[in-house]
């Protein structure tokens, strides 16, 4: 299924109008529970978010991984988002994200949900926004590059004695660059996962170590002290969240590594505090938990004032368009295959990692195609 139109048969700007918001919830079992610091993931849930116009083209995207609170996100859509935006002009992109920003206010709901709703129709409208001008996203927003480098997420909590064997598959798998999971143990016996990690990849790989909040400023400090000397690219979230923003700054200075964070905030202006304060090197604000890309863009021209690099939290289909615009991204992120079946199975054409690096797709808009049967197979409306 390709979301893209011939370029005879794409409307003029003046005449795209939303008529309909679908959306299709996908919950994908795992075959076994992953744990990072404080949480763990058993099922990879999504919503596919297709915003139809009376000219026949239709935007196709997917955001949200929250298997509890995926139908709540879909109500807000289909009870707040889509009575204001049907009949608004698709193209009119800054007007349709203020009407649908509201949702975002109600104080006794969590935020997120809203911001994932917003998140998911964003993404789609930015989608026919590409086919309309019959170019990807990642020119639309800058063009800087058409390749990333991808680093793989892994590292999870399960028996040591399997780090080696899974580093190992990351190699065999073609990656230069990986993302380890950590901050929920004693600091030294983190400390010697790192270890492994790095003796098993060698000199000339990519690891940056993700603590998820886990760790106090004592021991996020400790933690640098000991993998220091494994030429770490960057610690992301290591403190906890109550106090993160003056720790993190503790940790950028005292602790010889970069710090990365961002993905926890709701919106530009709190990443903008994390940059005031001098906490972040790296800001991997997260366009599918935040609003989407139209927040994300915004985001990267705050980063850019501050000299601050750019990353993405996870969700490859559409980081790797935004990074890839911009002159300060940095890596793409994904999962090994068991972990993220909807990035390696629900995109027909999704691009090889070849030598460490992935070839942005050349279609327009966000490029993807998607396939029907793993769609049918594993929608959760039925």
């Amino acid at each position: 299924m390709s979301s893209s139109a011939p370029a005879s048969d794409r409307p003029t700007l003046e005449t795209l109008t939303i008529t309909r918001i679908e959306q299709i919830p996908l919950i994908v079992p795992l075959g076994r529970e992953y744990k990072g610091s404080y949480y763990s993931m058993t099922h990879r849930v999504t919503v596919l978010t297709r915003i139809h116009t009376s000219e026949g083209l239709v935007g196709t995207a997917y955001a949200a991984d929250e298997e509890h609170t995926v139908f709540e996100i879909m109500k807000v859509v289909e009870n707040e988002i889509a009575p204001r935006l049907i009949g608004q002009n698709a193209l009119a992109i800054e007007k349709c994200w203020e009407l649908a920003y509201p949702v975002t206010f109600d104080q006794l709901r969590d935020r997120r949900i809203g911001l994932v709703a917003l998140a998911g129709v964003d993404t789609a409208l930015w989608d026919l926004f590409g086919q309309v001008v019959g170019r990807p996203l990642f020119e639309v927003w800058g063009g800087y590059r058409n390749r990333l480098p991808v680093n793989i997420i892994g590292g999870y909590y399960g028996p040591v004695d399997q780090i080696r064997d899974e580093v190992s598959e990351w190699l065999d798998m073609g990656f230069k660059g990986c993302k380890f999971k950590l901050g929920s143990q004693p600091v030294e016996l983190d400390a010697e996962r790192v270890r492994m990690c790095r003796e098993t990849v060698g000199d000339d790989f990519i690891i940056t170590i993700d603590a998820n909040q886990g760790y106090t400023l004592q021991s996020a400090l400790a933690l640098c002290d000991r993998v220091r000397e494994y030429d770490i690219r960057w610690f992301e979230e290591p403190c906890r969240w109550a106090n993160d923003a003056r720790d993190m700054r503790e940790v950028r200075a005292r602790g010889g590594i970069p710090v990365c964070a961002g993905q926890s905030e709701y919106s530009p202006e709190g990443c903008r505090d994390l940059m005031e304060v001098g906490a972040i090197d790296v800001c991997n604000f997260d366009s599918s938990w935040a609003g989407g890309p139209t927040n994300w863009r915004r985001n990267a021209a705050v980063a850019h004032v501050y000299s601050v690099e750019l990353a993405h939290h996870e969700e490859p289909h559409v980081a790797a368009h935004l990074l890839a615009s911009q002159p300060k991204g940095t890596y793409l992120e994904v999962f090994h295959p068991d972990r993220d079946p909807i990035w390696w199975n629900l995109i027909l054409n999704r691009p090889e990692i070849v030598d460490g690096q992935m070839e942005l797709p050349t279609g327009p808009g966000l490029g993807w195609h998607y396939d029907t049967a793993f769609i049918e197979k594993y929608r959760a409306d039925h």
